[in-house]
């Protein structure tokens, strides 16, 4: 339940970020060029709260927080007084009407350059891109545990994360990546992973299981790093940075080895003699560990404390070499967010890759929980597809708009009204379609 309500939680909190942002764009520019803007809307029907400022702009937040809208005064949606004409939208140049679209979109990729430079100042904690004993295609293409991934088709990799997006982008494309390498014994070897060869059918996380990689983990110090608030630890008097020595006796090595210790010991007795250091002093402390059952109904015991973070890699820059990384990591996203959506048109990758609703509240709320940077990275991503799916010629869309201008400026006068209503309603059907496939999709990944 805790999860469900986070996932809604953080879904607001990125729609009405992303959503705010983009239609300040078309305000901000249609004010700038005389646009009288009659209303400013955070969501779509029934106002749940509306002010009025000097210009007589009402600002609403909506009871559906999925899009809004900046609604401009226009002789083609009904009378306009004298005095006003000069500030209908419908009579300014193509070329400021065009502006206007593109601000939307434009005021996104503007948020999303500015979030990643403010990911890379704060420091996003990652993993060092060491790989665990291979299988699957991996294995078959010769990488061995302990490879050390330095590149990927001559792009170095600083971290996990870059390694394995980028991996999973070329398995959607079912394209071959050369891979650089630091093996095991410390030489720098070059590797192919046969995407190639991946089955056809099998999509996301099942294609990233054939490929066979998995992320070494790192070896954590059996230090205390969280108590779970009314857990036995807690209760007994464990404390965070405790350095956990042994269990009845037993050593403990690294923090991998508490749990395992605290199933072979408590099968016979729940209260365990558990061995701490604590600022220099050896302490014994009792701990009545407690049963708990898992959702797939396989009961456990536990004690209720949380482990150190394990990180052993950060993605941090400077104030002036997070400009050029930031702008770098934009246009990654956005070709590969491009190259998909062509694969999709084409039919080379599967509509299920799209995602909807459902899938960006889980995702938003699961980096939230990883830190404020991998939530900056989140909205980053989120706010250049926006703009991306934005810009696409679809009426209805920013997109559709500016091709109605883009006729309207070769041909020297605006497309039918006739023609702008039947693209409306083509429009809104592939919408509808979009987000239908879109949920559909969601649905199935939860129940599977």
């Amino acid at each position: 339940m805790q999860t469900f309500f986070g996932s809604v939680w953080w879904l607001i909190v990125t729609l009405g970020l992303l959503i705010t942002f983009h239609e300040y764009g078309h305000y901000v520019v249609a004010r700038y060029f005389g646009v009288k803007v009659t209303r400013f809307s955070i969501g779509f029907g029934k106002p749940l709260w509306s002010r009025h400022n000097r210009e007589g702009t009402e600002f609403t937040i909506s009871a559906i927080p999925l899009g809004g809208y900046v609604k401009m005064l226009d002789e083609r949606e009904g009378d306009v007084a004298p005095q006003d004409l000069a500030g209908a939208h419908n009579r300014k140049p193509v070329l400021q009407r065009m502006a206007i679209a593109a601000a939307g979109p434009a005021f996104n990729l503007i948020f999303a350059i500015a979030a990643l430079w403010l990911m890379f100042m704060v420091g996003r904690p990652d993993y060092q891109p060491v790989i665990a004993e291979p299988a699957g295609l991996a294995a078959e293409s010769g990488f061995a545990a302990g490879d050390h991934f330095l590149a990927l088709d001559g792009e170095p990799v600083e971290a996990w994360s870059e390694a394995i997006m980028s991996i999973a982008h070329s398995a959607l494309a079912r394209r071959d990546v050369q891979v650089e390498v630091r093996d095991a014994g410390g030489d720098r070897r070059d590797r192919t992973l046969q995407l190639s060869r991946l089955p056809e059918g099998i999509e996301g996380s099942q294609a990233l299981d054939a490929v066979g990689l998995q992320l070494r983990a790192p070896r954590i110090a059996a230090t205390v790093g969280g108590l779970a608030g009314d857990g036995a630890a807690a209760a007994a008097g464990i404390e965070v940075g405790d350095r956990i020595v042994s269990i009845n006796e037993q050593p403990v090595r690294q923090y991998a080895d508490i749990s395992p210790l605290i199933q072979q010991q408590a099968a016979a007795n729940p209260t365990l003699a558990v061995r701490v250091e604590r600022d220099g002093a050896s302490l014994s402390v009792p701990v009545t560990v407690r049963p708990h059952e898992g959702a797939d109904g396989s009961r456990r015991w536990v004690m209720g404390i949380e482990a150190p973070d394990a990180h052993d890699a950060v993605l941090r820059h400077g104030p002036l070499a997070a400009v050029p990384a930031a702008l770098a990591d934009a246009w990654k996203s956005t070709k590969n967010t491009v190259s998909v959506i062509t694969r999709m048109v084409t039919g080379e990758v599967s509509a299920k890759n799209l995602s909807g609703v459902i899938t960006i509240a889980q995702v938003a709320n699961s980096s939230a929980q990883m830190g404020i940077a991998w939530f900056l990275s989140f909205l980053a991503v989120i706010s250049l597809n926006l703009a991306i799916l934005n810009l696409l010629p679809v009426p209805v869309l920013d997109g559709g708009h500016l091709l109605y201008y883009l006729i309207e400026l070769i041909k020297g006068s605006p497309v039918s009204e006739r023609t702008q209503i039947a693209g409306q309603y083509v429009g809104l059907i592939v919408l509808v379609a979009m987000m239908g496939l879109a949920f559909y999709n969601d649905i199935l990944r939860l129940a599977s």
